[in-house]
Parts: C-alpha cells; sequence; structure tokens
C-alpha cells in the first residue's frame, strides 16, 4: 500500500484532503517526461509561450471563489481574504509574461567592426519549486510561471497542507493547452522531495520554507553544479519616525503584522516607534487590534482566522508567555476572543510593549498573532536595532520625508525597502532576502537570470 498525506483542516480539525503520495516509479517518470517535453519546448517562440500562459491565467482566475474556498479550508485564511490571492497571482504572471520577451531576449554589448556579438538566454531545463503553504499561490507563481515562460519544465512538490493547489496548476494548464509534461506536480514525503532535488535531471531548484528546510535544499543539491533559489524566513522590522501619519501607519502596520493570522514571511514581526508618538501608536494599535474578529475562516465576519495548526499556536503561546514572564506588558485581553483555545489553532492576537532582543518574541521568527513594539530616540537607534536580526527580507520606514527614508533604507540589511507600506510585493521590483532570509531572487526582470543560463556568441563575419 502506498504512503498518502492528509490535509488537517485547522477550521475544525478535519481531513480535509487525503491523497497518495508519489512512487519511486511515478517521480523517474515524471522527471524523464519533463526532460522530453522540454526540448521541445525551448524551441517554441516567446510568443506562442506567452498565449498559452495566458490563456492559463485566465482559466485560473475563472475559478476564483471555488480556489478561495479551498485556501480557507486547507490553511485557514479567512474567505473574505482569501480571494486577495488569485488577484495577486494574476498580478504577478500577467507582469511576468509580458515582460519575457525583454528579459530573455538577446543581449547586444555594442557594435564591433567585423563582429556580431550577442548573448543569449537559454532555459535550464527541468526546474523543481518547492512550494509553501501560507500563500500557496503567491509564493508558486513567482517560479512557476517565469520557469515555463522562459522555455523551462516544471515539477511542482506543493505543501502538504495546501496539495489542492497543485492540482489547481495543473488543470489551469490542461485548460490552457500546455503541452503534456511541461507542468507536473508530485506529492511527496521528505525523503522522496530530496531525492527528486537531488536528480542528476533537475537543473534549478526554487523553494519556499523555512532556515533548516533550505539548509536541507543545500544538502540535497550537494552533488551537483546547479543553483538554488531559496526564500526562507524573516523577523521584518517597522520603523515610525516622528513626522509619521500615525492613522495611516496604525492601519496599514497592524495589517502587515495580523493578516494572514501573521503567518507571512514578509510580514511585521517587530516595530519601532520614535518616543515622540510612541504613546499615541500603541493606544491607537491595541484599540484596532482588540476589534478584530477571531473565528472560523469560512465565517464572512471573521477578519482573523486560526493559525495553521495548534502546534504553530501553541509556540506563538510560548513566545509570548516568556516575554511577559520576563517583563513585557500585554495590551490585549485573550478573554475577550472566544475562539481563542489552548491546544487548537485558534490564537487571540496580540501586542506587546517593554519589550527588547533578549526576548524570543523579538528575535525569533514568531509567524503568528503577535508583534512586540520598543521605544526609540533617534533613526540611529531605530536602524542598529532593524539590522539586529539574523534575517533580513523586508524593512519599512514610515515617514513624511522620502530623503530620509532613503538614507535609512541604504543603511538596512534587507532585501526590500517600504516607505508607508508594507507586506507587498511588486511583481517589477526584484524579491530577495539577505542573511537567513535566503539567497536569489524572483520577480521583475532580473527574476527571469536565474531561470536561464546566458551562451555567449561571438561570430567574426569578416576575415
Amino acid at each position: 500500500m502506498s504512503e498518502s498525506l492528509r490535509t488537517i483542516s485547522p477550521v475544525d480539525g478535519s481531513v480535509y484532503v487525503e491523497r497518495p503520495l508519489a512512487s519511486a516509479a511515478e517521480i523517474n517518470k515524471a522527471l524523464d517526461v519533463a526532460r522530453a517535453a522540454q526540448a521541445e519546448w525551448r524551441t517554441v517562440p516567446v510568443a506562442t509561450r506567452q498565449e498559452i500562459l495566458r490563456k492559463a491565467v485566465a482559466a485560473f482566475v475563472a475559478k476564483k471563489d471555488e480556489i478561495a474556498a479551498e485556501i480557507s479550508w486547507q490553511m485557514g485564511r479567512p474567505i473574505s481574504q482569501a480571494g486577495g490571492e488569485v488577484n495577486g497571482f494574476k498580478e504577478r504572471a500577467d507582469y511576468m509574461i509580458d515582460i519575457a520577451p525583454e528579459a530573455i531576449g538577446d543581449y547586444n554589448p555594442g557594435e564591433k567592426a567585423g563582429f556580431n556579438r550577442f548573448i543569449r538566454r537559454e532555459p535550464l531545463g527541468v526546474v523543481a519549486i518547492i512550494a509553501p503553504w501560507n500563500f500557496p499561490y503567491l509564493t508558486a507563481v513567482n517560479g512557476v510561471v517565469p520557469a515555463l515562460i522562459a522555455g523551462n519544465a516544471v515539477v511542482l512538490k506543493h505543501s502538504h497542507q495546501t496539495p489542492l493547489c497543485a492540482e489547481r496548476f495543473a488543470e489551469a494548464f490542461e485548460a490552457a493547452g500546455l503541452p503534456k509534461g511541461l507542468f507536473q506536480y508530485l506529492h511527496l514525503n521528505h525523503a522522496d522531495a530530496e531525492k527528486l532535488m537531488g536528480d542528476i535531471r533537475v537543473d534549478f531548484v526554487n523553494f519556499t520554507g523555512s532556515v533548516p528546510g533550505g539548509h536541507a535544499v543545500q544538502k540535497a543539491v550537494g552533488g551537483k553544479f546547479i543553483a538554488t533559489g531559496m526564500e526562507l524566513g524573516g523577523k521584518d522590522p517597522a520603523y515610525l519616525r516622528s513626522d509619521v501619519n500615525i492613522d495611516h501607519a496604525v492601519e496599514n502596520v497592524i495589517d502587515g503584522a495580523f493578516f494572514n493570522t501573521g503567518q507571512s514571511c514578509c510580514g511585521i514581526e517587530r516595530i519601532y516607534a520614535h518616543e515622540s508618538v510612541f504613546d499615541t501608536f500603541v493606544e491607537k494599535a491595541a484599540d484596532l487590534v482588540s476589534q478584530y474578529r477571531l473565528g472560523s475562516p469560512i465565517d464572512t465576519e471573521t477578519n482573523l482566522g486560526p493559525m495553521v495548526r495548534a502546534s504553530s499556536a501553541a509556540f506563538v503561546r510560548g513566545q509570548i508567555a516568556d516575554a511577559i514572564r520576563d517583563g513585557a506588558k500585554a495590551l490585549i485581553d485573550p478573554s475577550k476572543f472566544a475562539a481563542n483555545k489552548e491546544g487548537t489553532p485558534y490564537l487571540a492576537p496580540q501586542v506587546l510593549i517593554n519589550v527588547d532582543h533578549s526576548m524570543r518574541v523579538m528575535s525569533e521568527e514568531s509567524f503568528g498573532p503577535v508583534v512586540g513594539i520598543m521605544k526609540v530616540t533617534s533613526d540611529e537607534e531605530a536602524i542598529a536595532l532593524m539590522n539586529d536580526s539574523e534575517f533580513g527580507l523586508t524593512a519599512s520606514i514610515w515617514t513624511a520625508d522620502e530623503d530620509a527614508a532613503l538614507s535609512i533604507g541604504d543603511r538596512l540589511q534587507t532585501g526590500t525597502v517600504f516607505m508607508n507600506r508594507a507586506d507587498y510585493l511588486d511583481p517589477a521590483l526584484a524579491w530577495t532576502g539577505v542573511k537567513n532570509s535566503g539567497r536569489g531572487c524572483t520577480l521583475s526582470k532580473l527574476g527571469y537570470e536565474s531561470l536561464t543560463r546566458p551562451k555567449s556568441f561571438h561570430l567574426r563575419i569578416k576575415i
């Protein structure tokens, strides 16, 4: 009997999906089929690839309501918010499709008498994509669509928490007429996923997940000379300067901290507020968080769903308890949230003050509905604290002074600098991290560079 995966819904603890895991023979066949299909696909004009991928996007978006419901049941995001992921999928896919001719077109370094010189970007071959559950389409689309547009074949291994997402990709590509074998998904255990990544037929690995997972990827591909792209953890900071628009900051910083129940790699987990605005911001932020509605994500009135599993909620509860024991002050009364229950994924949101970097909640990735707020006296102090982390994915600066934001941003150890917004990926910009937040990049024109290899042509045309 074959091994299977079971998706336990955080909504009610029921088994929502059950699927057999791929056998060794199925994995082997998938890779052979992918390589054969890619050999043909690489010869297809980019314009034709674009046309097919646009049809796939349209087919996917047409099932927005069904997809949103599946997201809610699989990982717990409120149904009122889940449809936004489909919108984001379309935005990113459309942009990467649109820029493909320029991004992967020939590069001419300039005229040289008697020679024709250019650099051509060729597809790598087979791209393995390991996708997470927290933004199951937004993370996957960053790699899947540009990989295919660039002329590669894709094998997708999605999280056991969100297996239907891989199947929805496949449905859309089939509806669009993508040649068979170019996109395949495999439901795999960890051991077989590592074997897949290490297989000689895989030419690139795109991974989104934890830092330990990133190390496992590096180990798995260690016997091959291939590149990997990795988006790992985050402990993203926000800094409110003295000239901040408080009301705008409260609304957007808190949303950046608590959207998706705080389960976002680029969600805000640390807030540093200038002493002149600290008290006002804290008061308004606590008031807003206290109004959140924690409950079943299927209820349209809910704006804060359960965490993905009870163990994740227990981890965050532990961080909060440790912080309070060490002197932090909790501003939100958990008893006001009826759904909050020990031993379940349902966790009340929390705002902490009197925190410092000795506390786990200010140094460890929480990946849950909690944020700590510290008072600072200057830009210098804020910069030092923002950089005091093993992570560096995004950082946001809330100010009326663009020059100050640029100056501060230049000194931050991070992949993306935001001013007056947070927790958003602009597909025209490179999505990247530093330190333990990962390496490489997706999206933008630069995202195509990791999915292709350069080939130089040096043609002497006059002898």
